[in-house]
Order: structure tokens, then C-alpha cells, then sequence
């Protein structure tokens, strides 16, 4: 998670900030009946971290290679939802958020025989549909922490080409993830974190586009499994 600390302190400084700001007006109950509405609606706009876990399978090329994958380093991306939120009871939301995810992984192959690396910048932009069950505490002043778990269908829209490897369009990702409600005078601030997991392998064997270059087909065949892991930061406006 060290790869990421930069960037999450960056959204702590700012949530900080906009504690201080509630904390400065905490006398003053803002928008007290805005948790009492059935339904209610919102966006939001944030950066996220794409990742992939790589399983090396150990194969060995009939040049005597090994390659071996890995993701070495993080980029943020941008991500923008839409929001409806279900009032399911005093403690319980139900929150659906459609949106769009633009990011991209670095993974680098080595073959450490030969200390040779080649490098795939895997682009992705991510039609996401996350589904959450929003357990919030009780509100003190204009702050009201909470926990979010649910299930989130990724699909990527991403023109694909020609590469070392290639993933399938379609996952399924579990989350979870905590944030706070902040009550400013004519809406709802709402930081976030989510760390999704992926539950499908999105590698695809069958590559009938390196038909004619066979010698690419090492590097899927290096490789036992992938699935995707993703932390994002959001800032919700409801």
C-alpha cells in the first residue's frame, strides 16, 4: 500500500480540510433532514489506482526462457459516477453508482536468465455499475462516518490491440470501503475509499491475433492467472 500514500494523503490533507471547515460551524445544524429523504440523488469525481495480481506459472520457452510478470508501479486515474441513494432505514443506504474509470497499468516481463525486460502499458477505461450497502453511524454535528460493502460489474470499453497479453472486457469486483458525511450549508461532502478486488481471471489464451508473430505467445503462456485489484478515492456531492 505504500505505492499509493502519496496520493491518499493528498485526499486526507483535503478532507481535512473540509472538516475544519464543518468543525467551524458544528453550532449550526446543517441540512438536518437530508438523511430522512427515501430517495435522494448526487455524482462525484475522484482518482483510483488499477492493479493487477499476476500468477507466474514458471513456463519455460523452448529457448530455455523464463519471463516472469509484474506491476511495478502505480498511476492514478480519473473516475466520474452518478448517484442514487436508497434510505433503507436509520442506519442502512443503499446506493447505486453508475460512472466512468480512466486509468492505465504498467506491467513489466523480465526474463532473468538473460536480465531482458519488455514492457505493456495496459489501458483501460472501465464502464463500472457498483452496488453498496451503506451502514452509517450516528451523526454528531455536521460529521457522520460510515462503512460501505458491495459488488461492483466492471466492463472495458477500451479499443484492444495487438500486445503481450490481453484481458477479457467483462469482471466482477467485491468492495469495501469507509468514508464520512460532511453537512456543508446546501449539500453533502462525502470522501471515500474503496478497495475493490476482482473475482474473475481476465486472462485470454486464446490469441488468435498473434497468429502470425507465435513468439508473443510467451508471455501468456508465462502466466497462470490475472485478476484486478483497485483502490479508489472519491469525493461524493449530495
Amino acid at each position: 500500500m505504500l505505492k499509493y500514500s502519496r496520493f491518499l494523503l493528498l485526499a486526507a490533507c483535503a478532507t481535512l480540510c473540509l472538516v475544519a471547515f464543518a468543525q467551524d460551524n458544528d453550532k449550526i445544524l446543517n441540512r438536518p433532514y437530508a438523511d430522512l429523504k427515501r430517495l435522494h440523488f448526487g455524482f462525484s469525481v475522484g482518482f483510483h489506482f488499477q492493479d493487477l495480481k499476476l500468477q507466474n506459472n514458471g513456463f519455460v520457452t523452448e529457448n530455455g526462457e523464463t519471463w516472469f510478470a509484474e506491476v511495478p508501479a502505480h498511476s492514478p486515474g480519473f473516475c466520474v459516477n452518478v448517484l442514487a441513494d436508497l434510505r433503507l432505514s436509520k442506519y442502512f443506504n443503499l446506493r447505486f453508482s453508475p460512472g466512468m474509470y480512466f486509468g492505465n497499468k504498467n506491467v513489466h516481463f523480465r526474463d532473468a536468465a538473460n536480465d531482458v525486460v519488455e514492457t505493456q502499458n495496459v489501458k483501460s477505461n472501465y464502464v463500472v455499475m457498483p452496488l453498496d450497502l451503506k451502514y452509517s453511524a450516528l451523526r454528531y454535528r455536521n460529521m457522520r462516518p460510515y462503512l460501505t460493502g458491495g459488488v461492483m460489474g466492471v466492463l472495458d470499453v477500451s479499443k484492444k490491440r495487438s500486445e503481450q497479453i490481453a484481458l477479457n472486457n467483462g469482471d466482477v469486483m467485491l468492495s469495501i470501503g469507509f468514508g464520512c458525511d460532511f453537512y456543508l450549508p446546501f449539500f453533502k461532502f462525502c470522501p471515500e475509499v474503496k478497495f475493490c478486488f476482482g473475482l474473475k481471471d481476465l486472462l485470454k489464451r486464446d490469441r488468435p491475433d498473434l497468429s502470425d508473430d507465435p513468439e508473443m505467445l510467451k508471455y501468456t503462456n508465462s502466466l497462470g492467472k490475472v485478476t484486478s485489484n483497485m483502490v479508489v478515492v472519491t469525493f461524493y456531492f449530495e
